[in-house]
């Protein structure tokens, strides 16, 4: 059984993470909508984010190793200190300073806060998870992205609706105040550390010798950049240029399609128990049938599209096709938990 100061220390850390989880996803909204509603074009919004993503797989290349040399609790208070001075970057700095290589800088701080916090939570949970009992580990860290993606979506409708009563920057005071909250908590009130810091441990064994693993990183790293493409920048431009929807309700949307999402994400391992038992477990199979289902979905919706189907229904029905087989896809009977997806 873990000990009370644990679990204490993990609702801290995993409370700090659905802060940053809010406000990231917060941010993206405020960032995209304001940029657009300026005449910014679509690859000129696109471009904002590009360090957001690069620093984003940076971190996640040296955060491990971060984590193993220094500690959870070091890396957590990287991952809010940084996101609190990317927000602050953009909340208190001068109006002639909001053009695109100011708000790169702030988004690519914004890209090492979110992995940093986000890799602190989820190795945390170990600290409490018996090392024999992996399916208990999978189902904690199943519940726990599939939380952080609904909170992200609760985040998206929070940008959209603060830039709807809120000035820009007004509205980034707020998420500041909300990770400011979240730090403070977490520095007065955890005990301890967060497992043992090794200050010998080297980089090289941060990197799977499995070469099953190897080939899924690499798959997801194409798989979520596929979905950015067109989810991240594309998708909110077109709900509000084509379908002329306001903020609040393009971000209203994509919250619930992915509060939806994280629903299915967290109950994925018991989706998966039902649909195989007595036959087989989930494998690398399971997750290659499930690949070429979800690019046939992107794919319909396209050919929807270009077939002068009406946009709206089209897009609706194919974003909610796609809940489904993306998480059964991606959380296929993990090996590690490094490997467990966003």
């Amino acid at each position: 059984m873990p000990s009370r100061g644990g679990v204490r220390n993990d609702v801290l850390v995993t409370g700090a993470y659905w802060a940053d989880t809010v406000t990231d996803g917060a941010t993206r909204m405020l960032v995209l909508f304001y940029f657009y509603n300026l005449g910014y074009t679509p690859l000129a919004v696109a471009s904002l984010f590009v360090f957001y993503e690069v620093f984003g797989i940076l971190t996640n290349l040296f955060g491990g190793y971060i984590g193993a040399r220094f500690g959870l609790k070091t890396t957590l208070f990287i991952g809010l200190g940084t996101q609190l001075a990317a927000l602050s970057m953009l909340a208190f700095a001068p109006q002639a300073w909001l053009v695109v290589a100011w708000v790169m800088a702030s988004q690519a701080l914004s890209g090492i806060a979110k992995d940093m916090t986000k890799m602190s939570s989820k190795s945390a949970v170990k600290l409490i998870v018996p090392e024999d009992s992996s399916a208990t580990l999978y189902r904690w860290v199943a519940i726990l992205t599939g939380s952080k993606n609904a909170l992200k979506g609760v985040g998206f409708f929070l940008g959209g609706f603060l830039l709807s009563v809120l000035d820009f920057q007004s509205a980034l005071k707020l998420l500041v105040v909300l990770v400011a909250v979240a730090l403070t908590l977490a520095a007065v009130l955890m005990r301890g550390g967060l497992g043992q810091a090794d200050r010998k441990a080297r980089f090289g064994p941060m990197f799977s010798r499995n070469a099953a693993v190897n080939k899924l990183a690499a798959a997801r790293f194409f798989l979520f950049g596929a979905r950015d493409v067109w989810f991240v920048v594309g998708l909110p431009v077109f709900l509000s240029s084509v379908l002329a929807w306001t903020f609040w309700q393009s971000g209203g949307f994509l919250a619930i399609w992915i509060i939806g999402y994280g629903i299915v994400q967290a109950a994925t391992p018991g989706l998966l128990r039902s649909r195989v038992e007595g036959r087989h477990e989930p494998d690398g199979r399971t997750a290659t049938i499930l690949a070429f289902v979800l690019a046939a979905l992107p794919a319909a919706i396209a050919v929807a599209l270009s077939a002068g189907a009406a946009p709206a229904l089209a897009v609706v029905a194919g974003l909610l096709s796609l809940l489904l087989p993306r998480q059964a896809g991606t959380r296929s009977k993990p090996i590690r938990l490094g490997d467990l997806g966003e």
